[in-house]
């Protein structure tokens, strides 16, 4: 009974998978051993013995075939005995006998390598042959037990892998659901609410659920794979709801903007326009008093829907086709308000007009008041912009109505309006200054109403259509006089401060038959000398050009070119455009004159150098608002971006910089030459030497002295620093390159460069004098490291030739101190192996620095 019992039990253990496992074990193990047996070798067991039996037999029967043939001639064999050594020879030997017994030692030979073979070789190689097929054996037996160990466990993992993926296919599945289920709960309660809303007539809460309801639904859509019957009946749904909150906002909207036109479809007529009528509500209706203001709430419902710019849109062509166009077109009609208790009513009356064409101050005045009126009842209404329109936050309806007829607008106001006001001659430019005046004024109401953008300057185009101008031309006089200018000295000088700004004196006489009209261009330049400038102002030093010397010659000639553009501004068309090309023509002359006609000088002296550089920034400070300053003017009659001279402004820049800088590299090269011949620093306790490298030192202080004193109060306080400590760097950073090149330092040596650098720090500062005042210097001297780069690291050398290596050691503060702040450890390393002698303690310290 117990078989059977045994056999069910290993039954039921092989279907669950037990016994396989053991199994699996059990095999293992039994190879484990078997493994372990075989690397002890063929020596052990069985083996053994078999060999040993094979080499004794082999051996006695290699003796009994071969001794026989190993005998001697006399009968007595020639084999060592055991125990003994070779038998001796005979005394006498036949010469044959000789022969045979070369013969019977080559026999010998040959008995020895046969029995090496068959008694060692074969039995070892047999041996090993058994190894090979119990190996083979082996590793067949771990190729199954591999094999089967592979097939249980892909099996379980294919099991698992594919219960996973049916389990995380199912939670999406309940996952998409899930989330179609929350977005179809969305909708319904955003429909509900919005009905809520609706009844109550909070129509900006109503349109955001409505919007809520189409997020929801837009997103049910794009689901793939769930294509639900019920997502039709929503989207009409949703189409049937927003058009009832559509209409519902248009009846409101209707009582808040009612139009009265004309019957006949030709309203172009003055009489059709007599009839046209807006009237806008003022005073809510008392059941809406509640809601808040009925205009902010229906306008930023209609904001929420996207519907807003539709209904401006079509409220702004009815506003330019009823009441801007005709105000501009004809001069007879008025505007009419009547405001009463709840209604406040804008209508037409018509008046006998003057001209025949209204002036663009009546004709803005008009289109100000109707823009005041609908400011106030109606346009003055911050909205929220839909996530997908909004830039700027909050907008107002004055600023989308703006966006929507300005452009329209302002086209009629040119063609209609302004062409008709431009002067014909130069007896009217006093009224074309202020018909500008007037457009500005125009502009910055309907800014300030935020009607218009900050950019907006479309309306200023109609200058361009002026038709008067002077009929002398004067470009040749003008010409002539800046070249006279440029050809002159430019070392008489002239003090420019923040405060300074350029004189405009009169123009001397042009000749007589100009005489009456230059007259009144004089006394028009002198009424409006003071009006130059805006009233409002940043500061009184913004953008001011700093204080500097300039030459005379070229502060004159800025004057001659604002005179002439103020000559061109009181000129007719032709004469203005040539006056206007001809101020640019006297900064293209001067880029190309001045340059050459004082090339040797601004090379040889430094002060013409910095001269020549303040110049031209001077006048490119000048170009940068000298077009911006005739704007109002110029422009009427430039095209666009013509009136400008900004685009001169880089020309300049680069004249005076590459002049300056090319009189810098001179000044460099004579400090390089200087510091050449101080013999690269080296053997400093040979006083030749010592002296040779003072000498140089004090040339190069002498030579920036010099050029502190020449540029002293001439060049900017800025640029002179920046001169004077890059010029100064180019010193320090030559006898810093040179000290740290030599290979070895004597004691006396580091203390007399120690000197030398002491010299360079006591009296390198000195030479920063901006201002003849010397008291006011102190500043400029003690911000030293700010405009010489290498002054830490030459005062971090000086420090490194006193120091000791400890002290050296705690400078660099493992890469953190202020020595390798300045210095590489390559550097260091060559400074310490040139200062200090190869001991113990100098290899430490080279150790530490890394």
């Amino acid at each position: 009974m117990a078989a059977p019992a045994g056999s069910l039990v290993a039954a039921v253990l092989a279907h669950s998978g037990r016994l396989d496992k053991e199994d699996l074990g059990t095999r293992i193990g039994r190879l484990s051993r078997r493994v372990e047996e075989l690397k002890a070798g063929p020596g052990t067991g069985q083996d053994t013995h078999t060999r040993a039996r094979a080499s004794g037999a082999l051996g006695r029967a290699g003796g009994a075939d071969l001794r026989p043939v190993c005998a001697g001639v006399s009968g007595r064999p020639w084999w060592p005995e055991p125990g003994k050594g070779l038998l001796p020879l005979p005394g006498k030997v036949h010469p044959m006998n000789g022969g045979v017994l070369m013969l019977l030692l080559f026999q010998g030979e040959v008995c020895n390598m046969i029995n090496k073979k068959y008694n060692e070789f074969l039995p070892s190689m047999q041996s090993a042959e058994d190894l090979v097929s119990q190996l083979e054996g082996l590793s067949s037996n771990i190729d199954l037990l591999k094999a089967g160990i592979e097939n249980e466990v892909q099996q379980d993992l294919n099991i698992a892998v594919a219960e996973f993926t049916e389990l995380k296919q199912q939670l999406e599945r309940d996952t998409l659901v899930l989330s179609i289920l929350k977005k179809l709960q969305e909708f319904d309660t955003a429909i509900k609410e919005y009905n809520i809303a609706l009844l109550e007539k909070k129509y900006v809460a109503a349109a955001q659920q409505l919007e809520k309801a189409r997020c929801s639904l837009k997103m049910l859509e794009s689901r793939k794979g769930f294509e639900l019957k019920i997502l039709k009946a929503l989207g009409t749904e949703l189409t049937v709801q927003t058009q009832n909150m559509l209409y519902h906002l248009g009846e409101e909207w209707q009582k808040l903007a009612v139009w009265k036109l004309p019957p006949s479809k030709e309203s172009s007529s003055l009489e059709s326009v007599m009839h046209s009528e807006l009237h806008l509500r003022t005073v809510p209706s008392k059941e809406e008093e509640i809601a808040g203001p009925p205009v902010a709430s229906v306008l930023q419902a209609f904001a929420v829907l996207g519907e807003l710019h539709t209904k401006l849109k079509i409220f702004g062509q009815l506003l330019l086709k009823y009441i801007l166009k005709p105000l501009i077109s004809y001069p007879c009609l008025q505007p009419l308000t009547e405001e009463q208790s709840d209604v406040f009513i804008l209508r037409f009356k018509s008046e006998e007009p003057n001209l025949d064409h209204s002036s663009p101050m009546e004709v803005f005045d008009k289109i100000k008041l109707i823009f005041e009126v609908l400011h106030k009842y109606l346009l003055n209404v911050p909205l929220e912009q839909p996530a997908e329109d909004r830039k700027n936050g909050r907008v107002t309806l004055a600023e989308l109505l703006g966006d929507a007829i300005w452009e329209e607008l302002s086209d009629c106001l040119i063609q209609n309006c302004l062409v008709n006001s431009i002067p014909t001659n130069s007896s009217k430019l006093e009224q074309y200054v202020e018909v500008i005046k007037s457009t500005e004024e125009f502009e910055k109401a309907l800014k300030d109403m935020q009607f218009l953008k900050g950019d907006t300057t479309d309306l200023l185009k109609y200058a361009r259509n002026v038709n008067s101008h002077f009929a002398n031309k004067k470009c040749q006089d003008v010409i002539v006089a800046a070249r006279n200018l440029m050809t002159s000295e430019i070392h008489n000088t002239v003090k420019i401060t923040p405060d300074s700004s350029v004189a405009l004196p009169r123009l001397p006489n042009p000749g007589a038959g100009d005489h009456l009209k230059m007259q009144k261009t004089s006394k028009l330049l002198h009424n409006n000398m003071v009006n130059l400038e805006n009233e409002t102002k940043l500061s009184q030093y913004t953008f001011s050009l700093p204080t500097c010397r300039i030459s005379s010659s070229v502060e004159k000639l800025m004057e001659l070119a604002y005179q002439t553009l103020l000559e061109a501004t009181a000129s007719t068309d032709q004469c203005c455009i040539q006056l206007f090309y001809s101020v640019r023509n006297i900064f293209q002359l001067f880029y190309d004159v001045v340059p050459t006609y004082h090339k040797e000088n601004l090379q040889k002296l430094p002060q013409l150098a910095a001269l020549h550089h303040n110049n031209c920034m001077y006048i490119a400070h000048h170009l940068l608002t000298l077009g911006h300053q005739f704007r109002y003017r110029l422009t009427n009659i430039l095209c666009d971006g013509a009136a400008t001279f900004v685009d001169l402004v880089p020309g300049f820049r680069r004249l005076g910089m590459e002049c300056f800088l090319a009189q810098m590299r001179v000044q460099k090269g004579e400090i390089l030459e200087r510091l050449s011949s101080a013999r690269n620093f080296s053997n400093m306790d040979d006083e030749e030497n010592y002296c040779a490298a003072n000498k140089a030192i004090r040339q190069v202080l002498h030579q920036l002295k010099r050029l502190g004193k020449v540029w002293q109060d001439v060049l900017p306080v800025n640029v002179y620093c920046k001169a004077m400590g890059t010029l100064l760097n180019t010193a320090l950073t030559e006898i810093v390159t040179r000290i740290a090149a030599l290979e070895d330092i004597s004691a006396e040596d580091a203390d007399r460069l120690y000197s030398l650098c002491r010299t360079m720090v006591e009296e390198g500062p000195q030479v920063f004098t901006p201002l003849p005042e010397d008291d006011k210097n102190k500043k400029y001297q003690e911000e030293v490291p700010v405009y010489v780069q290498k002054w830490m690291t030459f005062k971090e050398l000086m420090i490194i030739l006193q120091a000791n290596l400890q002290e050296i050691v705690d400078q660099w503060a493992d890469g953190k101190g202020p020595l390798a702040a300045e210095f590489s450890a390559a550097e260091v390393k060559s400074l310490i192996r040139a200062l200090f002698q190869n001991t113990e303690r100098r290899a430490a310290a080279l150790a530490k620095i890394k």
